[in-house]
């Protein structure tokens, strides 16, 4: 057997910006330009097509042809009644505990009396439909229908559907720990079909299957991130989330077995998962190297996880302190971030840039993956420097209610006539003069 061949990159004695950083540190290289011009077909023929052309998207890319694409509900339903019973307590524990954290998040209305006689309202308004994306490759994630789902019931968003992908397994419907999850939450609407296919099918609708939706969530392979970024503006989307990736931030205090496992977890994911250590130990280093050879050699899926963690796309950074390292981590902007350290709640206050943070050695990221209260649907690529993780929020639009009685309007009309013609939009001040037009 190949050994655990994890590279090292060493920024040891040197200061860089943070473009410098990024340029240097692993990612996956991920064609996203060729897979948009693989889908561009699909987008098309969905864009135009009907329930035949979806079974055969199904039974040309998941090798399996469905009765139907919308699963019928006594399937949903049977797929509850025969849940193991351990795994039933497992979802509905992380539902209790995704509930209570995302309701939280929700916010107040905010009203502001700008001026008296006048005032602005903001309200926080739910879109009236939404798609929840569910992969089912290589694994099966039920987390990933209480992730999408439960936020989205707490915005109160009137119409929620889920798409997951037919299994062969399964006679063509989604796997069945998926759909017992759907009935755990009260889902009915849910589609067997994935892919760049279901996203279109939700950006568009397809007459007598589905209709469209309004915004799109869920993670999923290059596919369909691809087909997010396509349709983006057709559809909202919550972000491109990607190929899996953690990076753990530790130094001589940290255990070398348990931050071994943590990268063994995330590289379980996918060949092209990502897994970063960066430490300003070169013991540390060195025994979590000794530590991935014992511990990836008796894992279920070895192959795969060796492929990511030799992967160009995985590495152990050294750093001269804790210090550099976060400016390291910050650059990176990784989708799950450890801070393992012996200051670690005083480092986590200096991350800027994580999809989320996970603190101390009690905290790895497997707990937020199921059952912290977290969300686990989070940026990559490095898009947590501009993007947010799955939220109440991403189903939610923030709207502006205006109102300005006479006195009010009268007092700013002056104002808003001058800036009007310093634009060039006299239109614009028409606007409010004809309001005085007919008045003594």
């Amino acid at each position: 057997m190949n050994p655990t061949a994890i590279r090292t990159v060493d920024f040891r004695g040197r200061s860089l910006s943070k473009a410098q950083y990024r340029s240097e540190l692993p990612r996956a290289k991920l064609d996203i330009d060729t897979a948009l011009s693989s889908i561009s077909p699909i987008l098309e023929t969905v864009k135009t097509g009907t329930e035949i052309d979806l079974l055969n998207l199904c039974e040309k890319f998941d090798g399996v042809r469905p009765k139907s694409i919308r699963v019928p509900k006594a399937e949903i339903k049977s797929a509850l009644e025969n849940l193991n019973p351990e795994i039933r307590s497992a979802l509905e524990e992380a539902i209790r505990r995704i509930t209570k954290a995302h309701t939280d998040q929700l916010r107040s209305e905010i009203f502001t009396q700008v001026v008296s006689g006048g005032e602005v309202t903001h309200k926080q308004i739910p879109v009236d439909r939404v798609g929840l994306y569910v992969p089912g490759g290589r694994a099966v994630y039920p987390s990933s229908v209480i992730m999408n789902v439960v936020p989205a019931q707490i915005a109160k968003v009137k119409s929620i559907a889920v798409a997951s992908p037919p299994q062969v397994e399964n006679g063509g419907l989604p796997n069945q720990t998926i759909l017992a999850a759907c009935a755990l939450l009260g889902v009915d609407e849910v589609y067997a079909i994935g892919g760049a296919q279901a996203i279109a099918m939700f950006a568009y609708g397809v007459a007598g299957v589905c209709e469209n939706v309004d915004v799109v969530t869920g993670p999923g392979n290059i596919y369909v991130a691809a087909a997010k970024r396509a349709l983006r503006g057709i559809v909202g989307i919550d972000s491109e989330a990607g190929p899996t990736e953690v990076a753990v931030l530790a130094d001589e205090s940290a255990i070398a077995g348990e931050v071994a496992a943590d990268l063994i977890s995330q590289a379980e994911h996918d060949v092209i998962a990502a897994a970063i250590l960066v430490t300003d130990s070169v013991a540390l280093a060195d025994a979590v190297k000794a530590e991935l050879e014992i511990r990836v050699s008796k894992t279920k899926h070895e192959e795969r996880i060796r492929t990511a963690l030799s992967g160009v796309q995985s590495a152990i950074v050294l750093v001269d302190s804790v210090g550099q390292g976060l400016d390291v981590v910050n650059a990176y902007a990784a989708e799950h971030l450890e801070i393992q350290t012996k200051n670690s709640k005083s480092d986590a206050q200096q991350i800027r840039n994580a999809g989320a943070v996970f603190i101390g050695r009690f905290t790895p990221v497997s707990l937020g993956d199921y059952s912290a209260g977290s969300n686990h649907v989070l940026p990559t690529g490095g898009c947590a420097c501009h993007s947010s993780g799955l939220s109440v929020q991403t189903f939610l639009k923030g709207v502006s209610f205006i109102e300005y009685n006479e006195s009010a309007f009268t007092e700013i009309a002056a104002n808003v006539i001058t800036l009007a013609n310093s634009e060039d939009l006299p239109a614009h001040g028409e606007a409010m003069s004809v309001r005085f037009e007919g008045k003594k």
